[in-house]
């Protein structure tokens, strides 16, 4: 019988959620004997090759691909999972949010103190995706069926939960796996 698919991808973050992921040490083995990666920086595989039963989203939209993204693994992923606050709130990407896009790329490509521009030009090539007008959470963009908060989420949280969704039980993530004091 084949073995259910995972796939992963970060979006706007700092891919500290992927870290997390790699955190659950020698039972990432263990997650192998359940689970065939599918699209994942984890296996290095750049596309979705099929249906899988879960996908986990690090990061929130800040551009044009990231939606694009998303909207795939909504598309091919029974379980979608925001992994992390970039993901759930959009992170400290979404600072931006309070500073209106135009000031954002004058102060880093014409204004900003250590910029040197002499043609005073903002990035336009487009295989550069477009940014959009702010950060958004995931669950702004698409339908979310589980949160794991945290920056990063601990890597016993990502692993109960895991090991409960690929077992079909609900996800019981107690106290002590997601405080952060």
């Amino acid at each position: 019988m084949a073995k259910p698919k995972i796939a992963t991808t970060s979006l706007a973050g700092c891919f500290g959620c992927h870290m997390s992921v790699l955190d659950i040490d020698e039972r990432i083995l263990e997650l192998i004997e359940l689970v065939e990666f599918d699209k994942s920086p984890i296996d290095d595989i750049k596309r979705l090759s099929g249906r899988c039963l879960l996908g986990l989203v690090e990061g929130g939209c800040c551009n044009e691909e990231n939606v694009h993204v998303l909207k795939e693994f909504r598309t091919h992923c029974n379980v979608l999972i925001a992994l992390g606050d970039c993901a759930t709130m959009g992170g400290i990407p979404a600072l931006r949010n309070v500073i209106p896009l135009r000031e954002c790329l004058d102060e880093a490509y014409r204004l900003g103190p250590t910029v040197y521009n002499p043609t005073g030009a903002i990035p336009n090539d487009p295989d550069l995706p477009l940014l959009l007008n702010k950060v958004y959470p995931v669950q702004e963009v698409v339908k979310i069926d589980c949160y794991l908060p945290g920056c990063p989420p601990s890597a016993d949280a990502i692993w109960a939960a895991l090991t409960a969704l690929l077992n079909g039980r609900p996800i019981e993530l107690p106290y002590e796996l997601i405080k952060y004091d």
